[in-house]
């Protein structure tokens, strides 16, 4: 079939392993729908991935850098800082289930602080703090990294309570709690 190396083997595995996880989540995506789907054989699909593992970190850092998740809303430098802390609370339309927060599913699917998915996902979440931070800084907050957390904190919590109630429009509980920290915090 495809060698690992050319004919877009890699790309073409990462398309499918991102409609997969979405439609079905990572947990129940075996290699072999994803190999079927893509498609490669199994040989290609462990040559350029030799663990379930590697693939999702893979593929979240494809969410990453494609501006795919709330994170991005962050780096809109096309809106005011506060805009951009509002925007994480925004609802989305959606095709199928809601899903939540790719991060949080991975850490869940690998629960081992040490796996490289969940140092992924630590990592990419305190990233995630960080900007917030910078943009309250940016507004004048006094304590920009606490609420930066609480923040964080919310936001993650409307996700995970978006994907149980299967309900995006719950991001505008989290936004009305948003703006009262907000408004708290910036007097």
């Amino acid at each position: 079939m495809n060698s690992p190396r050319g004919r877009g083997g890699r790309e073409r595995i990462l398309a499918a392993a991102t409609t997969l996880f979405e439609a079905q989540g990572i947990n129940a995506t075996t290699m072999e729908q994803i190999a079927a789907e893509a498609p490669v054989s199994k040989r290609t699909l462990y040559a350029h991935f030799p663990a379930k593992e590697d693939l999702v970190v893979a593929y979240l850092r494809h969410l990453s850098d494609a501006g795919l998740t709330m994170e991005n809303m962050l780096e809109r430098e096309d809106l005011p800082a506060r805009e951009r802390i509002m925007g994480l609370f925004r609802a989305y339309p959606f095709d199928g289930p809601v899903r939540g927060c790719p991060f949080t599913a991975a850490a869940i699917e690998f629960p081992d602080p040490k796996s490289p998915a969940h140092v992924y996902t630590r990592d990419r979440k305190q990233e995630f703090t960080r900007r917030i931070a910078a943009l309250l800084a940016e507004l004048g907050a006094d304590d920009p990294e606490t609420l930066a957390e609480q923040l964080a904190i919310l936001a993650d919590g409307v996700a995970g309570r978006a994907m149980v109630f299967n309900d995006p429009g719950r991001g505008d509980y989290g936004r009305s709690v948003a703006q009262t920290l907000l408004d708290a915090a910036l007097r």
